[in-house]
């Protein structure tokens, strides 16, 4: 099995994958940092988005598996204490009745990016967000290329089902079971009055659907692809649909979506 261990970069992390390296050369796994078929996160949710977009170029053929180091992540199966067992399972040495590993696959955002000085492609894990600069941005909105709305407020977010959980719950979009093949579109503190209407509420879009975001003045931006921020000041659009390709998780265990936001806001 070729491997490659991506860590926070604080000391727990940093033992945790010096521990994993270990374990690891006494089964076999072979360290690849070029081609891994499985990239171990050690970290938190941000470990994932950045290993995520390092291996971005080869996304189709690599699993992940998450390692959680601090507060539970949506995208960590195991704990730190639990690096020993999950060697075990990756080995296929823990019992012959185990139960085989499954590959999850979740959907992510296509991002094109339309701007006077060219057009970019981007992918994204979790959540696209457009922010202003210098206060409230106007930007109309289409839904397969037909104009839903005008908008005016703090910003946008174009979210995953698995990066539901995030921001985007945070202002308050629904949570989406990670099957379901959508995008969602949350409004980030909307200006609705006799003047200037949206819609106010988050809207969930199929993946044959599409939605393009215009912007409607001279405006700079701030957008946000998971963890990384791309400042814009020459924006014509952006266009966001279910991407054709998929992240895999490699699931040694159950461990059930619902399971995970219950004990994440839950306790």
């Amino acid at each position: 099995m070729r491997y490659y261990v991506l860590d926070r970069g604080d000391q727990l992390s940093v033992e945790l994958s010096e521990q994993f390296h270990k374990l690891a050369a006494g089964r076999g796994f072979q360290l690849d940092a070029e081609s891994p078929e499985i990239v171990i996160s050690i970290g938190g949710d941000g470990t994932m988005l950045h290993a995520f977009h390092t291996f971005i170029d080869r996304i189709p053929n690599i699993a992940f598996v998450g390692v959680h180091t601090g507060h539970l992540g949506f995208y960590a199966d195991w704990k730190a204490d639990e690096i020993p067992e999950l060697i075990e399972l990756m080995s296929g040495a823990k019992s012959a009745d185990q139960l085989k590993p499954r590959i999850a696959k979740y959907p992510l955002i296509e991002i094109e990016i339309y701007k006077k000085s060219g057009q970019t492609t981007c992918i994204a894990l979790n959540e696209l967000t457009i922010k202003g600069v210098d206060g409230t941005i106007v930007a109309q909105i289409d839904i397969n290329d037909e104009l839903f709305e005008m908008f005016r407020g703090d910003g946008i977010c174009i979210s995953t089902p698995s990066g539901s959980t995030a921001y985007n719950k945070s202002i308050g979009g629904a949570l989406v079971h990670p099957s379901i093949e959508a995008l969602q579109l949350a409004e980030i503190a909307s200006i609705n009055n006799r003047v200037f209407r949206t819609l106010g509420s988050s809207l969930l879009l199929p993946k044959h659907h599409h939605c393009d975001i215009y912007s409607r003045k001279e405006q700079r931006l701030l957008l946000t692809i998971d963890h990384l921020n791309i400042p814009v000041d020459d924006l014509i659009s952006i266009q966001c649909k279910v991407a054709e390709q998929k992240i895999s998780f490699v699931r040694y265990r159950p461990y059930p979506f619902w399971n995970r936001v219950r004990e994440a806001f839950l306790g």
